[in-house]
This record gives structure tokens, C-alpha cells and sequence, in this order.
């Protein structure tokens, strides 16, 4: 009887791993692995990033817009919040070349915040429940 040979095709992963809005990894670095550390600064952060994103939202001259759009991203940089960091880089940018923030630009920063703050709101939930 004739047997037939099983092949195993290995077909190449075209999804990628999902990236969590803030970078646990590097965040433990920046505070020597103290987990308490860890959700004060994201207690912090969340804070830093309500205010500067609502301040954001109400300037209208340069200097308001350049100092809010540099806090986002080095609070975000710092915790490793990599896509609000490089959102508000790119903005930052844009206006130091002296082009014009459209109010989708402001949107889809505003929408990579609130991703950020609600993965930081399961996190502190999650540490109460502990």
C-alpha cells in the first residue's frame, strides 16, 4: 500500500504581537523594578497627561502649543507610552516647521491618550484589587 507523505507548510506570521500602550518593560528600568514606584508614576503620568492634553486642546499660540505638545511627549517617552511620545513628537515638528496642527491631528493624539490612560486605569485597578 502506497502511504502518502504529510507535508508541514510553515507559512510566515503576518500578525504581529500586539504592543500594550505602555511599555511595562521600560518602565520597570526607570524604576529599578519598585512595583509600588511603578503605579505612582503611572497615578502621575495620568495626571500629567489629563492636563496637558486638555491645555493642548484650548491653546492657540505657539509657545502654548510647543511647551504642552513637548510635556506630552517627554512624560510619555518617560514611561514608555512609545506611540503617545512619538504622536506628540511628530506634531512638535510639524509646528516647529512652522506648519499649521489640524484638529484631526489633535484628534488621533487625543485617541492614543485615552488608549494610554485606560491601560493605565486597568493597571491601578488591578494593583487595588491585589
Amino acid at each position: 500500500m502506497a502511504q502518502r507523505a504529510v507535508v508541514e507548510v510553515a507559512f510566515p506570521q503576518t500578525q504581529q504581537k500586539p504592543v500594550r500602550p505602555v511599555d511595562l518593560v521600560h518602565l520597570a528600568k526607570q524604576c529599578l523594578g519598585d512595583e509600588n514606584l511603578e503605579l505612582e508614576v503611572l497615578r502621575l503620568f495620568d495626571t500629567t497627561l489629563s492636563t496637558y492634553f486638555g491645555r493642548l486642546k484650548l491653546a492657540t499660540a505657539y509657545d502654548d502649543l510647543a511647551i504642552n505638545l513637548h510635556s506630552i511627549k517627554g512624560a510619555s517617552a518617560g514611561v514608555g507610552a512609545w506611540s503617545v511620545s512619538d504622536l506628540a513628537a511628530r506634531l512638535e515638528k510639524d509646528l516647529k516647521a512652522g506648519r499649521p496642527l489640524r484638529a484631526e491631528q489633535i484628534e488621533d493624539l487625543g485617541m492614543a491618550i485615552e488608549e494610554v490612560r485606560g491601560f493605565v486605569a486597568k493597571m491601578l485597578a488591578n494593583s487595588e484589587e491585589a
